[in-house]
């Protein structure tokens, strides 16, 4: 009797299921099933040889080299502290109008997400240094939480993004071409979040008072003192989408130019370079351990046919594109509000990814479809892993009134994603005018 059928296919995805609310790790959770699945429907030796091969694949992938270079980048920056950096700047330049304390924090949050590319560092980071200057100058807790709450999701959108890294691996999609796709998206995010802002200091002034302003001197020197940051960053995502370097090759330029930055502004020392070397390869072999489990996972989902099966029940129900679209987002934010992003990319991917295609969209969008999809997760109850990150650094707020604060912000990420499905040119325009 064969097993190699979509019903061996879905038991393998409850199963999934079932060991991530038990608590499994991810990585493990997927590799655990893809290979004992792949013995069920194949047979051990078969198995182990394709679990192999892949492991090996995986390993010796030119692109895997830029995930740890990225994150190499992001903790030299971190300890040249950027996000001080960053949110003085953006306070300097907007922080006398009403609300520009929060708008600093959203530009914060984007800076600091494109030096990172992680939603939680950057929310938990940006936090740290934005909270205590808001709440200290009037400012609701209300607002004040959730903005950096969303605003700790751009992490995940604006490149490099490591959720993008990981997708591209996965979907073994172009890495400088999600990341160009991405750039619309992730300036559109920002500035509907700067939208609700002051939709809400409009309506409601006694939110946010206002500061006074600083002298363009002062401004000025804010600015000099992220500069060569910026012009790295810059560089770095400019160089990608224009072709100048591959992603790695821009990794590694980045990863070594922020080495030089931390020794320019007298960083470096033996006890920074071991935390970041540190801190990299950790989070490195976390995030290969379930990058090699996804992979072995998909195998088995390919090889029960489970994705193809569904994808041709999709393409034969008639129901369109759009529709079917808006079914898996709400599939996605179901699943985003009991699992974590990178769960939820991992689990889907494999499964979802042929769905779309069939349906005529490409690849590079539906990664910056899903990746939008998980940053919503990030603040979406009743996990919200961003908003127990923010009570984390405002213990006395409680956390109904972050909550509260973030809603207005994940009102315009759903708007945001329902514009992503109805305009895939967001995505898709800019890697298309570049030629990539």
């Amino acid at each position: 009797m064969s097993y190699a059928n979509p019903e061996s296919g879905a038991l393998g995805v409850l199963v999934l299921f079932a060991l991530l609310l038990f608590g499994v790790p991810i990585g493990a959770a997927l590799g655990l099933v893809g290979i004992v699945g792949l013995v069920i429907v194949l047979g051990a030796e078969p198995a182990l040889i394709k679990a192999g091969v892949t492991v090996i694949e995986t390993l010796t992938r030119y692109e895997l080299g830029t995930l740890p270079l990225f994150i190499l980048m992001a903790q030299l920056f971190f300890s040249s502290n950027a996000s001080r950096d960053l949110f003085d700047m953006a306070a300097k330049m907007v922080g006398h109008r009403r609300g520009g304390l929060a708008y600093a924090a959203v530009g914060g949050c984007a800076g600091f997400g494109a030096i990172n590319g992680s939603s939680l560092a950057t929310a938990a980071t940006i936090g740290m240094v934005a909270l205590p200057e808001m709440r200290q100058r009037g400012y609701s807790d209300a607002l004040a939480t959730g903005t950096v709450a969303a605003g700790g999701t751009l992490g995940q959108m604006i490149p490099p993004s490591g959720a993008l890294i990981v997708f591209g691996i996965i979907a073994e999609q172009s890495i400088g071409r999600l990341f160009t796709a991405a750039i619309i998206p992730g300036l559109t995010q920002a500035l509907s979040y700067v939208a609700v802002i002051w939709l809400l200091v409009r309506f409601r002034p006694s939110l946010a008072p206002r500061s006074e302003r600083a002298s363009w001197r002062d401004r000025l020197q804010a600015l000099g003192r992220v500069a060569d940051m910026l012009l790295l960053i810059a560089f770095v995502i400019g160089g990608i989408a224009l072709g100048w370097m591959s992603p790695s090759e821009a990794a590694a330029f980045g990863a070594a130019s922020a080495l030089a930055l931390a020794a320019w502004r007298g960083r470096i020392s033996r006890s920074m370079l071991f935390t970041a070397f540190e801190e990299t390869l950790r989070t490195s072999g976390l995030i290969l351990l379930v990058i090699i489990g996804a992979l072995i996972f998909s195998v088995f989902v390919s090889v029960t046919g489970l994705a193809d099966g569904l994808g041709a029940s999709v393409a034969n129900s008639g129901w369109g594109t759009i529709p079917t679209l808006l079914l898996i987002a709400v599939l996605l934010l179901a699943l985003g509000s009991v699992l974590d992003g990178l769960a939820l990319m991992l689990l889907t991917t494999p499964i979802l990814l042929p769905i779309v295609t069939e349906l005529g969209m490409s690849p590079i969008w539906f990664g910056i479809f899903i990746c939008r999809a998980m940053e919503i997760g990030f603040v979406h109850p009743p996990l919200g892993m961003n908003l127990f990150v923010i009570q984390g650094v405002a213990k006395d707020v409680p956390i109904s009134r972050i909550f509260k604060g973030v809603m207005p912000f994940l009102a315009s990420d759903l708007v945001h994603l329902v514009c992503l499905i109805l305009f895939p040119a967001m995505a898709l325009w800019l890697p298309q005018w570049l030629g990539q």
